[in-house]
């Protein structure tokens, strides 16, 4: 079998359950379409049909009755990185984890700050062209580096959810060669999903982009705001979990935002690690100024005033 269909056919996981998620499809798709279950998107697609994760060199594609991912183990990047890095600022400090990224979102932030690979437009060349690393290279290479200071794998850069399967079978292969998986994702996935997923996730750093959903619809995302506080709230329960929002001029850069964001975390537990971060010029609103840092500081402040720790970053 050749690497272009190892990755259209990926040894078969168990199947994500959205079962259990609020937006489910309430009646079966018609004969010639099939349901994607990841995330509230639900898309209903023909056979070959990219879903909206993947109009943008997708993750997931309709096969017959199931939906597969498109670009199975091909990845756009593989770096070990400073475990800070995730940003994940009380677990495991100090260490390195290799991490480990994919292409394609089911989110469409016009301030991405990763747009070349999250939201890049789809080519059956370009996914071709990117290297093929199956999940058991993936760990072999995670192993390798265990002297340099490795603790595990990272799904991250672009959004790992909407590569279901790669996280999966790399996940369990991770745990059973003694190393940590840790997620940094959106948070926007179906609740049947991620349940499934919980086992094998050790630590979690979940964006919480806005406290609004009329922000989330800029992104394209039918109830986020809900969805991504269900999966925040989720994985607070089961792992060790840290929070970023990305202070965005015009979308979220209010005082009374911050302090929503930070108490409805607090009521969570107060010892959820919160970051407030600096967005930085970039996609579509490369015309927009970063906010000032004593902005970003003052917001740092307000958000202590609920939380045992927050973090200023790039600054």
């Amino acid at each position: 079998m050749s690497e272009a269909d190892r990755a259209d056919r990926p040894a078969s996981p168990a199947s994500p359950d959205a079962s259990d998620a609020p937006d489910a499809p309430p009646s079966p798709p018609a004969p010639d379409r099939a349901v994607c279950p990841i995330c509230p998107q639900a898309c209903r697609l023909r056979a070959g049909q990219l879903g909206n994760c993947g109009a943008r060199v997708g993750a997931r594609v309709a096969a017959g009755s199931e939906v597969r991912p498109a670009a199975f183990g091909r990845i756009t990047a593989l770096a070990l990185d400073p475990i800070e890095k995730k940003p994940l600022a009380r677990f495991w400090p100090g260490s390195q984890i290799l991490s480990v990224g994919g292409i394609g979102c089911n989110l469409h932030c016009p301030f991405c700050q990763n747009a070349e690979i999250s939201q890049c437009r789809a080519s059956a060349g370009l996914v071709a062209g990117l290297r093929y690393l199956p999940p058991e290279d993936l760990v072999a290479e995670a192993v390798r580096l265990g002297p340099r200071g490795n603790i595990g794998v990272a799904y991250t850069y672009n959004e790992p959810f909407i590569a279901y399967e790669y996280l999966q079978q790399s996940a369990r292969l991770v745990h059973a060669a003694g190393l940590l998986n840790v997620v940094v994702s959106n948070g926007y996935i179906n609740a049947g999903p991620l349940r499934q997923l919980l086992p094998l996730i050790d630590a979690a750093n979940i964006d919480l982009k806005a406290f609004r959903q009329s922000a989330y619809d800029q992104m394209g995302a039918p109830h986020g705001l809900e969805r991504v506080q269900q999966s925040i709230e989720l994985l607070a329960a089961h792992c060790h979990l840290e929070v970023t929002t990305l202070i965005v001029p015009g979308l979220n850069d209010d005082a009374g935002q911050i302090t929503e964001i930070a108490a409805w975390l607090a009521s969570i537990n107060k010892d959820i690690p919160l970051h407030i971060t600096r967005f930085h010029p970039a996609y579509k609103m490369l015309k927009t100024p970063a906010p000032a840092r004593p902005q970003i500081f003052g917001y740092v402040r307000l958000a202590e005033r609920h939380l045992n720790y927050v973090y200023a970053g790039n600054i």
